[in-house]
């Protein structure tokens, strides 16, 4: 399983996050449940008004990231689904959608919580999904991982916290 060693990572004092998710509309099942997964966390972490925004594919994710990092987000989390095919589709979407968004955190220094499915089967993506049944939850796996590096970031530009 692909989430084994990962950490469990605790998130206090980010209700007042403004965060949003972009998310790709291919694959609609798989989709869904990275959608639902990131929607379940922002509600656990009292994230209560996020912004959610549908873009045609993952290659499409990278520049609307851009745009909100520069709008006053405190995280951005990127979600789609690619999966192998038989042509070298699959890992020029994929170089391209993960160097893109290291590009946008890195440049801006907003957190982009990477929820890319990039699987051999779209049996392994269901498996990701957290849809009943899927051994993992990688919507809110993101969101997770983006509010955190957010509160860490404020932290320190804001040592009084």
């Amino acid at each position: 399983m692909s989430g084994k060693g990962a950490p469990e990572l605790t998130v206090k004092n980010c209700g007042d996050l403004r965060v949003a998710v972009i998310a790709a509309q291919w694959h609609t099942q798989v989709m869904d449940g990275l959608v639902d997964g990131a929607v379940r966390a922002l509600h656990d972490l009292g994230i209560e008004e996020p912004t959610l925004l549908r873009v045609p594919g993952s290659f499409e994710l990278p520049v609307v990231a851009k745009v909100l990092a520069g709008r006053g987000y405190d995280a951005i989390v990127a979600l789609g689904v690619i999966i192998r095919g038989g042509t070298p589709h699959f890992e020029y979407v994929s170089q391209g959608v993960t160097a893109g968004l290291t590009q946008v955190a890195v440049e801006s220094g907003v957190p982009v919580g990477f929820g890319i499915l990039t699987c051999d089967t779209e049996e392994q993506a269901l498996d990701r999904a957290g849809l009943p049944g899927s051994n993992e939850d990688k919507g809110h796996e993101a969101v997770t991982a983006a509010v955190a590096t957010a509160t860490i970031l404020r932290s320190v530009s804001e040592p009084w916290r």
